[in-house]
């Protein structure tokens, strides 16, 4: 009986961990590749060195050359969140973004712009919703996000994915171009071009800048062009490195061209060093209750599992073996019992009669 009780709490705790490691595997691992709720807030910042750039200062306009930074801070909004209904409840995250591009010499603000947006826990794609906007002109504007921004799929694949742009308004294709080392983690190399594509400007700004920049153009646009290069980990999908070639130009109908910008951003050392420790940390966490742990409590699941049924079948075998044992005895004994006792009929030398005594006498 001590061996099947055993044997019994063996089986089941064997059990009870294959049915855990399962649970990792279908449930907690699926639950650790979506963005979390409470993401904690990440700076990101780009440079670029001997950048030729608009600046507005109290109204006047010129076209000045220095370095840049641009510092973009994405922060979760709980309380959006938490607002979030029908198909975007428990599916979607609400960000909060902004940027700054500053002069590095002087700390002078060249440009600034604010989003909220919603994403895809999973996708990292944005979603459509209400109440996203974009502010970079310092009026809030109702946009249609849609495609990757700040964060592309976990588990991304190999294929070309669209990338939305700021001063389109609207997503590019991001075409995969292979796979680069970057400080230990193969990460994924994509590339957007986009070509002389014209900006959707008022009108008045337009103006503004063909008073100053083109004087005697009535009319004018700006052309746009971008080389736009990400690198992703691919497990996480968290951008790694970012580089924007960027340029701007204002075409008049008379005159010639301006150069509104001419930059070429890229992440600084620190913020690349940042988002490999951030991809790493997460793939660990992946890695350990993805894949370590349940692999480690189906092996253990898999022993106590078969010690348990082995224990108990020593268990059965022992009383049966006993049972044996007491009928073969009692047999014994019934067999013994049953034999006749031994007699011996011979008679004793010295009483038998001597033939002939009688007639002796």
């Amino acid at each position: 009986m001590k061996h099947r009780a055993i044997g019994a709490v063996l089986f089941g705790g064997g059990v009870l961990l294959l049915a855990l490691a399962a649970g990792l595997v279908l449930v907690v691992k699926p639950a650790m590749t979506k963005l979390p709720y409470d993401l904690d807030v990440s700076t990101s910042v780009a440079e670029a060195r001997g950048a030729t750039f608009l600046q507005i200062t109290n109204g006047s306009i010129a076209i000045n050359r220095g370095d840049l930074k641009s510092t973009v801070q994405v922060s979760p909004d709980a309380v959006a969140t938490e607002k979030l209904s029908g198909d975007l409840d428990g599916k979607a995250v609400v960000w909060q973004v902004g940027q700054t591009v500053d002069r590095t010499d002087t700390k002078e603000l060249v440009s600034a712009y604010g989003a909220a947006l919603a994403l895809d826990r999973v996708s990292g794609a944005a979603l459509e919703w209400n109440d996203q906007y974009l502010d970079d002109t310092g009026t809030r504007e109702k946009v249609q996000f849609s495609g990757q921004m700040y964060k592309f799929p976990f588990n991304a694949e190999q294929k070309t994915h669209q990338i939305f742009d700021r001063d389109l308004r609207d997503v590019r294709p991001a075409e995969f171009k292979g796979t680069e080392d970057i400080k230990g983690i193969e990460s994924y190399r994509f590339e957007q071009v986009i070509t002389d594509e014209q900006l959707n400007l008022a009108e008045e700004r337009v103006k503004l800048l063909l008073g100053t920049l083109a004087p005697g153009a009535t009319t004018g646009k700006v052309v746009y062009s971008n080389t736009r290069t990400v690198w992703i980990d691919p497990v996480t999908g968290s951008f790694l490195k970012v580089r924007e070639v960027q340029r701007k130009t204002l075409v008049p109908d008379v005159g010639a061209p301006a150069t509104l910008l001419d930059a070429d951003f890229s992440y600084n050392e620190d913020t690349v060093n940042a988002s490999v420790e951030r991809a790493e940390e997460s793939r660990q966490k992946l890695t350990l209750l993805g894949v370590y742990v349940p692999v480690g409590l189906v092996l253990l699941g898999l022993v106590l599992v078969a010690a348990g049924l082995l224990v108990a079948r020593r268990g059965a075998v022992q009383p049966a073996a006993e049972a044996r044992h007491r009928a073969d005895a009692g047999s014994l004994d019934d067999t013994r019992a049953d034999q006749p006792v031994a007699r011996d009929d011979r008679s004793v030398p010295g009483q038998r009669r001597v033939s002939g005594e009688v007639d002796q006498r």
